[in-house]
């Protein structure tokens, strides 16, 4: 097991490993490959084993950036980054961190889902742990391997609501992976600090269980008590083995997130992105588009596509910050309408989960709308009775923003918010491109997926890419840099302000709502400090005063660059 001791306050961290020869150069975490100097090929047997020249860490990354732009697609250079994280983790987060623009929708969305998809073709190497049902009395001796130890941050899911394109089986471990790296390259993490999770439980993907190359357990996805004591199982083994990890959840489908994050977010540090994470970057997006469209917080009305945990999520979110701008909570609440696949939620309505319960619509509030459907009152009908101020989609479905809907947001607004935020691209409710031709131009747009510049007054303005990876990274390091001991709401709200704080509308209602990708790991540092701050001030935190805090952060974040080895 690799052990880092610093020599002295002065000099750099040396890295103390009893690997050497081919072991040495097989560990990701520690691989330099031709950066190898000559004394350590010498201490560590290296000789023969590299060619002759040593090269540096750019160096490396120059040679890998040009193969990487050779690719025909990104798929392959998904493969490609991928390996090369399995092969030497250093080179793979500077190439990262130096070009994060051009690799963020490479190493995540959109390319992840493809690489998710794809991911029984693609498997190389083993990467964190792949924990099956029939697993369930070997977790303590799993989880107790010494290669773990110093794990602070872990990204777990079961599989079954990859983005929008549903149960992917083992497949869906590439969004832990992909997430931990954006941990890191966005957040500062150490990669050795830091744990993918899949729990398998199965598959209901029919294409996975025929395909003779899939790699995960063939077995019908398993629910109910069963599906709830490995949860259980896993949750308290990981709490034992780590006491102050943070646990992030992940792609868990609707009847599961916000059920596991109830139960589960009192009894350790966890919290889960897809409910959480988007919540706070609509939150925030929202805040900074206030800049642009003038009308304030406690004046907007919401209009969500897709009522599931995402969807509810946010209006959550939004409704806190309502109340805190000045607003009543019963009068807040009034200001949504969230509709999914049977149309406006309104009281009454079977099958109602928790979660949706404070989004209701009173039926006689509905009572004289002109609607074009007898069964049930469609987005449609919605935005031509309700008149919103705001349009998020977190439904999945292609094109569920239609030309005539978003006309009909333009027309009762003066620059209409909508926020397309389905991923990846394949699910995407409307494109830029849509957007800004039906709207004339003024629709305040934020996707969750990247897409190509409009043109805008003769010039190419970038869209807005409202994408968890502005909150989670900060979020996770401000947690894990202050050892709180929970995650609550309030750190959420914290998290949306401090995006808003850093927008660039701010000064400029012209410009853009967000700050470019390339300054993620500045936006991870002052979401991290917000929301270390609220947890200090919510008694989340002991024996640390807030002058001490914006140090423990920056302390905290990993630059990737090679040290010096010693021997064991």
């Amino acid at each position: 097991m690799t052990k880092a001791k610093k020599s002295t306050a002065a000099e750099a961290a040396i890295l103390s490993t009893p690997l050497s020869g081919y072991q040495l150069l097989a560990d990701p975490l520690l691989n330099k490959g031709t950066a190898f100097t000559e004394t350590e090929r010498d201490v560590f047997e290296l000789h023969g084993l590299l060619p002759p020249n040593i090269g540096t860490l750019d160096e490396q990354a120059s040679r890998r950036l040009q193969v990487l732009r050779g690719f025909e697609t990104d798929l392959d250079r998904y493969a490609f980054l991928r390996d090369l994280q399995d092969t030497n983790e250093t080179l793979f987060f500077a190439l990262l961190v130096q070009n994060i623009e051009e690799f963020l929708p490479i190493v995540y969305t959109p390319t992840v889902g493809a690489g998710c998809e794809q991911f029984s073709r693609l498997f190389r190497k083993p990467r964190g742990l792949f924990l099956t049902l029939t697993h369930k009395k070997r977790l303590k001796q799993i989880l107790a391997n010494p290669r773990f130890d110093n794990v602070e941050a872990i990204v777990m899911t079961d599989g079954e609501r990859i983005l929008g394109l549903g149960d992917q089986g083992a497949g869906g471990m590439g969004i832990p992976i992909g997430k931990l790296a954006l941990y890191t390259g966005c957040g500062g993490l150490n990669p050795a600090t830091t744990l993918p999770i899949h729990l398998d439980v199965g598959t209901d993907n029919q294409g996975c269980l025929a395909d003779p190359l899939y790699i995960g357990w063939r077995h019908e996805r398993v629910r109910g008590k069963e599906y709830d004591d490995f949860v259980e199982a896993v949750v308290e083994a990981i709490a034992k083995r780590w006491p102050h990890v943070l646990l992030q959840w992940e792609d868990f489908a609707k009847n599961n997130a916000t059920r596991m994050l109830e139960r589960y977010r009192d009894r350790l540090c966890t919290f889960n992105d897809d409910v959480q994470g988007t919540a706070a970057v609509a939150t925030g997006t929202l805040l900074c588009a206030i800049n642009v469209t003038g009308v304030p917080l406690t004046q907007q009305r919401i209009a969500v596509l897709g009522a599931g945990s995402a969807g509810c999520g946010i209006a959550s979110l939004i409704l806190k910050a309502m109340v805190e701008a000045g607003l009543a909570e019963s009068e807040a609440a009034k200001r949504f309408w969230m509709v999914d696949r049977d149309g406006l939620l309104v009281d009454g309505m079977a099958d109602i989960a928790s979660f949706q319960q404070p989004f209701l619509q009173d039926k006689s509030s509905t009572a004289d709308w002109e609607t074009d459907h007898p069964d049930k009152i469609a987005l449609l009908d919605v935005v031509r009775n309700a008149k919103p101020t705001v349009l998020i989609g977190v439904s999945g479905q292609l094109g569920a923003f239609s030309e005539t809907v978003v006309r009909a947001m333009a027309e009762c607004n003066k620059r209409p918010v909508i926020f397309p935020l389905s991923n990846p691209t394949s699910r995407a409710e409307a494109t830029p491109q849509d957007l800004e031709a039906w709207s004339e131009g003024r629709a305040v747009i934020g996707t969750g997926t990247p897409f190509p510049p409009l043109m805008r007054n003769g010039s190419k303005f970038k869209v807005d890419q409202t994408n968890n990876s502005y909150i989670f990274p900060g979020v996770g390091l401000g947690v894990i840099a202050v050892r709180a001991r929970r995650v609550n709401d309030a750190m959420f709200l914290a998290a949306a302000k401090a995006l808003a704080n850093v927008s660039p509308a701010r000064i400029n209602p012209a410009a853009n709502l967000l700050p470019p990708v390339t300054s993620l790991r500045d936006v991870a540092i002052e979401v991290a400090l917000a929301v270390a701050l609220q947890a200090h001030k919510d008694g989340l935190t002991k024996g640390i005063e807030t002058d001490e805090i914006e140090g423990l952060i920056r302390a905290k974040v990993w630059t990737p660059q090679y040290q010096s080895y010693a021997r064991i």
